[in-house]
């Protein structure tokens, strides 16, 4: 029998933090909740990232809406990637039923429903805020990256940003980009070169079909105006409350191109925006990425090294990220090191890899003498979770078996009805989802290029109409080289001849007959 009395002990001293803090839930021991026992999470740490990991139906999801309201109250802006299509409930007061309340008896706390402050965000066109970006903005090492080209390539497409900058060619859309690729690799080839020297056909050929490619997978709905500000990521609603922005992404997962674009822009875009901030008493936006794997498993390398690159420096700037994946091991090494809070869910040990991965992740915990952390991974129920995170002197807590308390919002999604409702209210609806068509590179490119074909065209006429006037013939000749009158004119020669030649004797028959009277 386990010390119940140093267990608490030793949980609440590494669960006790100086700052604000909000209860997730109590410890376990022996598969009794010890609500004395109370696992908190420091508001103060969060910057230091995180993982929710767990099998299918282990309750993962729910716990990213839990930690999403706590920040929510906490007057903490988030912003959620919904893939899974069941995260917009946030916005809608859940309901008590009989498991929820015998839940929070042995938590020792009180369901009270609640709805939060929501934005409903799509890449895709769905219903809600559209999230946009111009291809200037997402500039040409990104660009390269998510298309991945090799270095030579790469500089095609950095050059023909520089050329875009120096010739005032707004790149806002993929037709702009594909424009002017095809007009340095035809009619603009000769400037361009004259000026940044030559260009491999094949390598503009490559980034077009790569472009192409993005296009299939609807990137033209994500490039275009107008570009989405960050700031509105990070807004406090009118009640003091967090934003919570839910990025709903359902349709994404047979378009990992596209996603990837986005997970690019907006952490580059969030890095290079946010001044940095040193320790703040809680952070200034905290993203939470669902079912992480399938950006891991789909993603380009560039992702993965972006996301490396991010994880290690944003946090200065007052932002967390947290990661929902079904396998901690879907994380690559160098992300999982930098996640400071780990709240593992039950994982299945259906195979021998299976077993392998639940050994490799019992590995990663701080060790503890109150479980069998490889044996209880397997044996843990819905809503319970071990817990560890880094404390504000950055040393881990006591792992702890814990029950979960339940989200107060609606664990289910919005009806049509209720999503309509919140995208009628919203500003940034009215912000962002106007059509806006402005003059980019390609109608600067197509007017140039249907101006220089008429130009071409009227000096080509000018030519022919000079020509046609210099070889024109005058009333003259056209009279001399009639054929009728050549005739006539021969005609009228031979009778003049004649003539002549008669009047000299030297002309035909009738000459002939008195040359003989004279010699008679």
């Amino acid at each position: 029998m386990l010390n119940k009395d140093a267990f608490i002990e030793a949980i609440t001293k590494g669960y006790t933090f100086k700052g604000e803090s909000v209860k997730l839930g109590a410890a376990i021991l022996d598969g009794e909740v010890v609500a004395e026992a109370g696992i908190f999470l420091p508001l103060k740490t969060l910057n230091r990232h995180g993982l929710i990991a767990g099998a299918t139906g282990t309750g993962k999801t729910k716990t990213l809406q839990v930690i999403s309201e706590f920040l929510s109250d906490n007057s903490v802006p988030v912003l959620v990637m919904d893939i899974k299509g069941d995260l917009s409930g946030i916005a809608a007061a859940g309901a008590t039923n009989s498991k929820i309340d015998e839940r929070y008896q042995k938590l020792n706390m009180v369901f009270k429903a609640d709805a939060f402050p929501t934005e409903l965000m799509t890449l895709t066109g769905q219903k809600g805020v559209h999230l946009r970006a111009t291809v200037s903005e997402f500039g040409p090492v990104l660009l390269s990256k998510i298309l991945e080209l090799n270095d030579t390539q790469g500089g095609v497409v950095a050059m023909i940003f520089k050329y875009c900058d120096d010739t005032k060619l707004p790149l806002l859309d993929l037709k702009d980009f594909i424009k002017v690729l095809q007009y340095i690799g035809d009619e603009g080839k000769a400037e361009i070169e004259k000026i940044y020297g030559k260009i491999s056909t094949s390598s503009t050929g490559t980034i077009l079909r790569k472009v192409i490619e993005l296009q299939q997978q609807g990137a033209d709905i994500f490039f275009g105006e107008r570009s989405f500000e960050v700031d509105d990521l990070m807004r406090i609603a009118d009640d003091g409350r967090g934003m919570i922005s839910v990025l709903r992404v359902t349709d994404l997962q047979d378009k990992p191109k596209l996603f990837s674009t986005f997970m690019l822009q907006m952490l580059a875009e969030l890095y290079a925006s946010c001044p940095e901030e040193g320790d703040l008493d809680k952070p200034k936006l905290v993203m939470f990425i669902d079912e992480a794997h399938l950006i891991f498993n789909e993603a380009s390398s560039a992702l993965l090294q972006q996301i490396e690159t991010i994880v290690k420096l944003i946090r200065s700037k007052g932002i967390g990220i947290f990661f929902c994946t079904q396998n901690p091991m879907d994380v690559p090494a160098s992300v999982l090191s930098q996640l400071g809070l780990k709240v593992q869910h039950a994982l299945r040990a259906f195979t021998a890899a299976d077993r392998k991965v639940i050994k490799q992740t019992a590995e990663n915990y701080p060790e503890t003498e109150y479980y069998k952390t490889e044996d209880l991974i397997t044996q843990m129920g819905i809503g319970e979770a071990l817990i560890t995170m880094l404390n504000e002197k950055g040393i881990p807590t006591p792992l702890a078996h814990t029950m979960l308390c339940a989200p107060r919002s609606r664990m289910d999604v919005l009806t049509e009805e209720e999503i309509d409702a919140i995208n009628s209210k919203s500003r940034l609806v009215a912000k962002y989802n106007k059509t806006i068509d402005s003059e980019s590179a390609y109608e600067i490119l197509t007017a140039k290029l249907e101006e220089a074909a008429e130009k071409s065209t009227q000096e080509e006429t000018a030519t022919t109409s000079k020509k046609t006037a210099k070889e024109e013939p005058s009333a003259l000749e056209k009279v001399a080289n009639n054929t009728i009158v050549k005739s006539m004119v021969r005609t009228g020669g031979n009778i003049i001849v004649r003539s002549l030649l008669g009047a000299l004797g030297l002309g035909g028959r009738s000459s002939k007959s008195k040359s003989k009277g004279w010699f008679s």
